[in-house]
C-alpha cells in the first residue's frame, strides 16, 4: 500500500510553508534605433517578408514525408541587422496569444541569435506560426499605416510621433527564409559530408519530443533515446547526414539549434559561457543565512575556495582555518566540492530551476590536507590534527555547528577503535583531546553542553567489479567511520539513466535505481562483534558505469551530482561517493538545528537516522529475511536508509514524529550501582489507535546518546570496556501492567549487564530485536502490529548498562548525569485517521523510577 502523502508540520507543532516566488528577468534596456527613410525601408522588409514566407511555403510542400504529424505548423525566418551598433530588438521577436480561456499558444518564437562578426550582421532566426503568420505581418503594415493614411495618425506612431514598431524594424537590414546552417550554433563550420551525431535544441513550448520522434522514424534515423531537458529547450541527438537535415527547417520539429555533439547530461557540461550563466542566475537568487545565528557546516577537508560566487556569502574569511602550513584554501579541489553540496545539495535542479534560494544555515572550513611541497600527515596523527581542527573554529566564534568529515583512512582491523576513531567519539561527547604516544589524554570529562555532531563518511571501496554488491560487502567501512558517535555515512544511489554519448554505445549503470552505490564500503565483516552497526544512514552518492566486462567508468556526470568547483568563481563539477554523501547529510544536519535550535547533537544524530527510509530495493530485501540476524547484516549494508529534507524536518497528521530530550544520573554511591531508569509514557490517542483496529501501524524508536570512549588497546574484546556507559529501550507489552514491565525492566537490566539473554515478551513485533539493535550509542528499531496493540502499550522505558565507568569504579564519573534524545513516530496508513492533534494535547514530562 502506498504511504500517504506528508503534512508540513513542525515535529508536534503546525508550520507555515513560504510561498513561492515567480522567476524575474531584468529588462534589455533601450536598443539605439537607426535612422532609415521610414516608408521606402518598410515596403522593403514587407516585401522581403512576403518573400521569405512564400519560399518557405515552397519548400514545404516539396517535403515528401507522408505521415499526419509533419504537417507544418511555422516557418523559420531569419531577421539580419544592419549595423552592430544598431542591434536587433530581440524581446519582440517572443509573442504568446492573449487567450484568456484557452492556454496561450506562441504565435513567434525567437530561436536563437548570432551575435554580429566582422564579415557577418547580427541574426535573429525566428518561427512564426502559421496560425498567426498575418499577426506578424501586421507588424510591418502598422510601421507603414502611419505614411499611407491620414486617417487618426496617433494611431499608427508613438507618443513621440515615431512610426508604430519602429525599434524593431528599423534595425533589421535583411529578411530570408531560413536554410539549416542559419539553426548551425557551434563554432566552425558544420561537417557536409557523412554521417555524424548532431545535438538538436528544441523549444519547450510546443510538443517537441513526440515530433522529432515522429520526424526521425519517417525518415529512419537513428536516435538517443533519451532527451535531456533546460529551462526552455530539450536536447536530442540525432545520427543523419547534414543533407539529411536540410528539411528540418520546414518541418514542424520545434528545432531551435543544431549544435556539434558535447553531449549535453548536466549543466556541467554545456560550454563555459553557457554554464557561467547558469551560475550566477543561481547566484542572483540566493539569499545568505544570518551570519550571527544560523548555524554552519564545519568541513574538515581540503579547505574551500571562498571566492566562489556561490559560496563567498555564506562562509566569512574569518571562518577559513587551517592545521597545515599557512592558508586555509583548497589545494585539490575536493573541499570546495564538499561544501556546495553542503550547502544547496545537489546543484542540478536549483541551477536550472528559477525560484528564490532562500539559506538557513553558512559554512566553515579547516583545511587538514597537505597541498603540493607541504609534509603529509602521518595517519596516526589524524587523531591531533582532528582535536586541532575542532577546536580552532570553536574558538573564533560559538555557534551551532555541525563537522562533516569526508576524510579517511585504512584501519588495522575493521571495526575496532583506533586513535582517530576515538578521537572523534571523545569530540563528540564535549572531552578535550590531547595526544601522549600512542594514547589519548583526557583533559576532562565530558561536558553534554560542549557536544559536537560530527559526520563521517563510510570510505570507498578500491576497485570496481561486476558483482559490485560482494566487493562493497568485503570492503570495511574506513576510519573513523566506526566512531561509536559519529553519524556514519553511506551512498546510495538513484542515477541509472544511461549516458547520450555514443562512446559509451553498450554502457549501462552497474547499481539498480535504489541501490547502494557501487563506491560504498559497509561493516558487514565486523559480524559476530561487539562494534556498531555503520552506516546509520545513506545519501546520494552516484552510479558508476560499466561495459559488461572489465571496463568501469567511476565519474560519469550524468551519474554524479554537481556542486562549486575551483577553476573559477563560477566553475561547476561532479561530486559523488561517501564524501558527497556525508557533505548532503551534513546539509539536513544544519537546516535541522536551523528548524529545531533546541535540539542537542545526540539529538539530531537520532533524527536524520530516525526520519531515513529503505528504498523500495533495499526495504523488499530487509522484509524478506526472517531471521534478525539476517536483517542486522542488511542493515550494516545500508543503515537504515535514506532521509529527506521533507522527513527530517516535518510530521503529518497520519505520521508523528515526538521527540523528548532527557537526562539523569543513573549510576552513583560508592559501589556504583545502576539506581535508576526512566519511564516515558507514551500520549497515544487511544481512541484514534482503537479505531484502526486491526489495521497496521508502524511504531519506530530512536535512542541516541553520546558515550566517553576508552581509547587503550587493553581490554576492547572485553563487553562494555571501550564505552562509559551503554542505554537502552523497551516497550511496555500489550498484555504487560505497567507494574508488571517495571519489573521486566529490572530483570532484563541486570542480564543486560551480565551478558545473557534478554526475556522475548513483545520482541517478535521488532524488526530487529533487541539483542541486536543495542549496539554502539544509537539505537533504532521498528515496531509494526495492530491498532489495538499498541493502544494498550503506554510506556516506553529508556535503561542503563554498565561500561567502563562503572567496571573501573571511577571515583571522577560517580554521579555523572548522562543524557539523551528519544525519537518516537506513529504512522498509519489511514488517511482518515488523524495521529498528531490528540498526541500533542497529550504530552507528558517522563517519569523517574528508582530501580530495586
Amino acid at each position: 500500500m502506498a504511504e500517504p502523502p506528508l503534512r508540513h508540520l513542525d515535529h508536534l507543532y503546525v508550520v507555515e510553508r513560504a510561498a513561492d516566488q515567480e522567476f524575474t528577468r531584468g529588462g534589455q534596456g533601450n536598443a539605439e534605433i537607426r535612422p532609415v527613410e521610414h516608408r521606402a525601408h518598410g515596403l522593403a522588409m514587407r516585401g522581403q517578408l512576403h518573400e521569405a514566407l512564400a519560399a518557405g511555403d515552397e519548400r514545404r510542400r516539396g517535403v515528401s514525408v507522408d505521415i499526419e504529424e509533419l504537417q507544418a505548423l511555422g516557418t523559420i525566418i531569419v531577421l539580419e541587422g544592419a549595423k552592430a551598433t544598431y542591434p536587433l530588438k530581440v524581446e519582440s521577436l517572443d509573442r504568446l496569444s492573449s487567450h484568456r480561456t484557452t492556454a496561450r499558444r506562441p504565435m513567434w518564437l525567437l530561436l536563437s541569435v548570432q551575435p554580429a562578426t566582422e564579415t557577418e550582421p547580427e541574426r535573429a532566426t525566428v518561427w512564426v506560426s502559421d496560425a498567426y503568420r498575418s499577426r506578424f505581418l501586421q507588424l510591418f503594415e502598422d510601421y507603414l499605416t502611419r505614411f499611407t493614411t491620414s486617417a487618426a495618425p496617433e494611431k499608427w506612431t508613438t507618443p513621440e510621433g515615431n512610426p508604430a514598431h519602429q525599434a524593431l524594424i528599423a534595425n533589421i537590414g535583411r529578411i530570408r527564409q531560413a536554410v539549416l546552417m542559419d539553426l548551425w550554433t557551434s563554432e566552425g563550420e558544420p561537417p557536409t559530408h557523412g554521417r555524424h551525431w548532431w545535438e538538436l535544441w528544441l523549444d519547450t513550448s510546443q510538443p517537441a519530443l513526440e515530433v522529432f520522434d515522429a520526424f526521425a522514424a519517417a525518415h529512419r534515423l537513428r536516435t538517443v533515446p533519451r532527451a535531456v531537458s533546460f529551462r526552455d529547450r530539450h536536447v536530442v541527438w540525432i545520427e543523419a547526414t547534414w543533407d539529411q537535415l536540410q528539411v528540418l527547417p520546414f518541418t514542424p520539429v520545434p528545432v531551435a539549434e543544431v549544435r556539434r555533439p558535447e553531449f549535453v547530461d548536466t549543466v556541467e557540461d554545456l560550454l563555459a559561457n553557457e554554464q557561467d550563466e547558469y551560475v550566477q542566475d543561481l547566484a542572483d537568487r540566493v539569499s545568505p543565512a544570518d551570519p550571527d545565528t544560523a548555524p554552519v557546516v564545519c568541513h574538515l577537508d581540503s579547505g574551500v575556495f571562498r571566492g566562489h560566487v556561490l559560496l563567498r556569502d555564506s562562509l566569512d574569511p574569518a571562518d577559513v582555518h587551517t592545521v597545515i602550513g599557512t592558508s586555509g584554501g583548497d589545494v585539490d579541489g575536493h573541499g570546495t566540492t564538499m561544501a556546495g553540496l553542503a550547502l544547496y545539495g545537489d546543484l542540478d535542479p536549483l541551477l536550472t530551476g528559477n525560484e528564490k534560494v532562500a539559506l538557513e544555515h553558512r559554512l566553515e572550513s579547516v583545511r587538514m590536507r597537505p597541498g603540493r611541497g607541504e609534509p603529509h600527515l602521518d595517519p596516526l596523527d589524524f587523531g591531533t590534527a582532528t582535536a586541532e581542527a575542532v577546536a580552532l573554529p570553536e574558538i573564533t566564534a560559538a555557534r551551532a555547528r555541525v563537522f562533516c568529515l569526508p576524510l579517511s583512512a585504512r584501519p588495522d582491523s575493521p571495526g575496532e577503535p583506533t586513535l582517530w576513531s576515538s578521537t572523534v567519539d571523545a569530540l563528540a561527547a564535549g572531552t578535550d583531546i590531547v595526544r601522549e604516544g600512542r594514547q589519548l589524554r583526557l583533559l576532562s570529562g565530558p561536558d553534554p553542553a560542549a557536544a559536537r555532531l560530527i559526520l563521517v563518511a563510510a570510505g570507498n571501496v578500491d576497485s570496481y567489479q561486476l558483482a559490485h554488491r560482494d566487493e562493497s560487502d568485503t570492503s570495511a567501512i574506513e576510519d573513523p567511520a566506526q566512531a561509536w558517535n559519529a553519524l556514519t555515512v553511506s551512498a546510495f544511489t538513484d542515477l541509472d539513466e544511461e549516458p547520450t554519448d555514443p562512446t559509451y554505445d553498450g554502457w549501462s549503470p552497474l547499481a539498480r535505481a535504489g541501490e547502494l552505490s557501487p563506491h560504498s564500503r559497509t561493516s558487514l565483516l565486523f559480524a559476530g562483534r561487539s562494534w556498531p552497526i555503520k552506516p546509520d544512514i545513506c545519501m546520494e552518492g552516484g552510479n558508476v558505469l560499466t561495459d559488461g566486462h572489465t571496463g568501469f567508468e567511476d565519474k560519469h556526470p550524468l551519474l554524479s551530482l554537481r556542486s562549486t568547483g575551483t577553476a573559477n568563481d563560477l566553475a561547476v563539477t561532479s561530486a559523488n561517493a561517501t564524501s558527497a554523501a556525508t557533505a548532503q547529510a551534513s546539509r539536513l544536519a544544519a537546516i535541522a538545528m536551523a528548524r529545531y535550535p533546541a535540539y542537542w547533537p545526540e539529538t539530531v544524530r537520532g533524527l536524520l537516522t530516525h526520519a531515513a527510509e529503505w528504498t523500495p530495493p533495499m526495504r523488499r530485501e530487509i522484509e524478506h529475511q526472517q531471521g534478525k540476524g539476517a536483517r542486522l547484516r542488511l542493515l550494516r549494508r545500508y543503515g537504515w536508509g535514506v532521509p529527506t529534507e521533507e522527513t527530517v524536518l516535518h510530521s503529518s497528521q497520519q505520521a508523528v514524529t515526538m521527540v523528548s530530550q532527557d537526562e539523569f544520573v543513573p549510576f552513583d554511591g560508592p559501589d556504583y550501582r545502576m539506581r535508576r531508569f526512566r519511564l516515558h509514557p507514551l500520549p497515544w490517542p487511544r481512541d484514534a489507535l482503537d479505531s484502526i483496529g486491526d489495521d497496521e501501524v508502524r511504531l519506530r524508536v530512536t535512542l541516541s546518546y553520546f558515550v566517553e570512549p576508552s581509547p587503550s588497546r587493553r581490554g576492547w574484546r572485553r563487553r562494555y570496556t571501550y564505552a562509559s556507559h551503554g542505554l537502552r529501550f523497551d516497550l511496555q507489552g500489550s498484555l504487560e501492567s505497567q507494574q508488571e514491565f517495571v519489573r521486566r525492566v529490572n530483570r532484563d537490566a541486570q542480564r543486560d549487564e551480565e551478558g545473557a539473554s534478554r526475556t522475548a515478551s513483545t520482541s517478535d513485533r521488532w524488526l530487529v530485536g533487541p539483542q541486536q539493535r543495542h549496539l554502539g550509542s544509537l539505537h533504532q528499531d521498528e515496531w509494526t502490529g495492530t491498532g489495538h496493540e499498541l493502544a494498550a502499550s503506554g510506556t516506553l522505558a529508556v535503561y542503563p548498562v554498565g561500561g567502563w565507568w562503572k567496571n573501573n569504579g571511577r571515583a571522577d564519573r560517580t554521579s555523572l548525569p548522562v543524557r539523551y534524545g528519544l525519537i518516537v513516530s506513529l504512522r498509519s496508513r489511514r488517511q482518515d485517521i488523524d495521529l498528531y492533534t490528540p498526541i500533542a494535547n497529550q504530552l507528558r514530562i517522563p517519569t523517574t523510577i528508582t530501580a530495586r
